[in-house]
């Protein structure tokens, strides 16, 4: 793990810093941001985040004061043409999270936000079995509940929560963080996307082994065709291409 923030490694590609880090770097980071006194935002950078990023100079601003981590064979991809190797491993939400909460040295008090109503409430309930020394001390759907942000702000200081799990999909997500997690009191806000769906079970994982070969995608397009089908395949290509012609930026 590097020493200092100047000497974190990192890799950019299409204008946004991504960290080239190991789970156990990752995990290690995210707990010395605990101990410190600074508020931290986290996002996970898929092919569909960058994507955003490059038409919307104002996210890739956002996403500057961002911890930003990869997600998806699509950054390996363009890791490998931009700098010659993939990234250490893959550090999507749905496995970073849960993984994050069972090793981290902190108790943290977990409150979730966003997702349809009901999922929030179910996907606490398997947060709460991850680790028996964290609390989950409140969730709120990312529907009615958000009508009134005071209100839901409120609600997280007075719930006392250290940890935010943001679920609104990019880029309202991480522009809802970079504007409120201050004024939550929280150290950590992870914009986390469809992470509840899973915790729920509404939406099941691919198998270990389809995991392990890193196909994931297939499964999940195999199971919301109509929904994926444009993410897979043409805002794929738009991204390779992007970062072709672009790369870093």
């Amino acid at each position: 793990m590097p020493n200092s923030e100047s000497d974190r490694p990192s890799r950019t590609i299409l204008g946004v810093e991504i960290e080239a880090w190991s789970l156990s770097d990752a995990i290690e980071f995210m707990d010395r941001r605990v101990a410190s006194s600074e508020a931290t935002c986290v996002a996970f950078a898929n092919t569909n985040l960058l994507n955003h990023a490059y038409e919307d100079p104002e996210f890739r601003r956002v996403l500057g004061q961002f911890v930003v981590l990869n997600d998806g064979v699509g950054l390996d991809i363009a890791s490998r043409l931009l700098y010659g190797a993939a990234f250490p491993e893959n550090l999507n939400g749905t496995d970073f999270i849960p993984e994050y909460l069972r090793r981290s040295q902190h108790r943290h008090r977990i409150f979730l936000l966003g997702g349809k109503p009901g999922v929030a409430e179910r996907a606490a309930l398997a947060v709460s079995k991850l680790s028996g020394q964290h609390d989950v001390v409140g969730s709120l759907n990312g529907y009615s509940d958000l009508l009134d942000t005071k209100a839901v702000l409120d609600t997280i200081v007075q719930a006392q929560a250290s940890l935010l799990l943001v679920a609104m999909g990019n880029p309202k997500q991480e522009f809802w963080l970079s504007e409120h997690l201050v004024s939550t009191g929280c150290k950590l806000g992870f914009g986390v996307g469809a992470l509840f769906d899973f915790l729920a079970g509404d939406v099941a994982r691919a198998p270990q082994i389809i995991q392990r070969m890193r196909l994931e995608w297939a499964f999940r397009l195999a199971q919301e065709p109509r929904r994926l089908t444009r993410r897979y395949s043409t805002e794929m290509a738009l991204f390779l291409g992007r970062v072709l012609s672009k790369g870093v930026m």
